[in-house]
């Protein structure tokens, strides 16, 4: 069942800001004193940093952590960006959580941000969102919550790369199975989280989850 993603994927794909397909948002590549990429980039996260709604995000000492996912519902390899829907299986709401200053080392180092991005509970996640909730996935809007203060709002219109752009480039290099998860972006300005709830808007209608640290 692909309600069990979690536990059945092999892979998250995140773009980058880094890893959320990695600077997907306009904003957040200005706001990390990025040029706007023409193509994208990405990095994987292993599948044990997921937690569900209501599970405990785990900061290890001496770490500050920073905070729509797709489903891939078939496997597929080369996929063009025609059809690439038939490939969705749903979506999700999700964090890609940071440890900022071993980012900063790593990348000082010009070395990998596995270390930063892996820790186990940093990609808090929720349950499958049906492909029918949400008839424009590019007409989102994405709110971030942290102690009842807004954080981040943003909309999906603003992604640089479509979501059938970003399944075409990825599968181009690696085959997307049924199960991976492809984190789409991260909207501007992260803080260091305690308490955070994420909320998607579509259509008058509210889907949230929240996590705790």
């Amino acid at each position: 069942m692909l309600s069990s993603f979690r536990t059945t994927g092999r892979k998250i794909v995140a773009m980058i800001l880094t890893n959320s397909i990695g600077r997907n948002f306009a904003d957040h590549a200005k706001e990390l004193n990025n040029a706007v990429p023409t193509e994208p980039f990405f990095f994987l996260k292993p599948t044990s940093s997921y937690i569900g709604p209501g599970q405990a995000i785990e900061v290890p000492q001496g770490v500050v952590a920073h905070h729509e996912a797709v489903v891939i519902g078939k496997n597929g390899r080369d996929i063009s960006v025609k059809d690439s829907d038939a490939h969705i299986g749903g979506y999700a709401l999700a964090i890609d959580m940071t440890a900022r200053n071993m980012q900063e080392k790593a990348k000082k180092s010009g070395l990998p941000w596995s270390a930063a991005k892996g820790f186990d509970t940093f990609t808090p996640i929720s349950g499958l969102i049906a492909k029918d909730q949400i008839p424009d996935p590019h007409n989102v809007d994405l709110w971030l919550h942290v102690n009842g203060s807004t954080r981040q709002h943003g909309n999906t219109k603003d992604m640089i790369f479509s979501i059938p752009e970003l399944i075409a480039y990825v599968s181009s290099i690696m085959t997307l199975e049924t199960g991976d998860v492809l984190l789409t972006g991260l909207r501007n300005a992260s803080s260091p989280t305690t308490l955070a709830e994420l909320r998607l808007l579509v259509k008058n209608r509210v889907g949230n989850f929240s996590f705790r640290a």
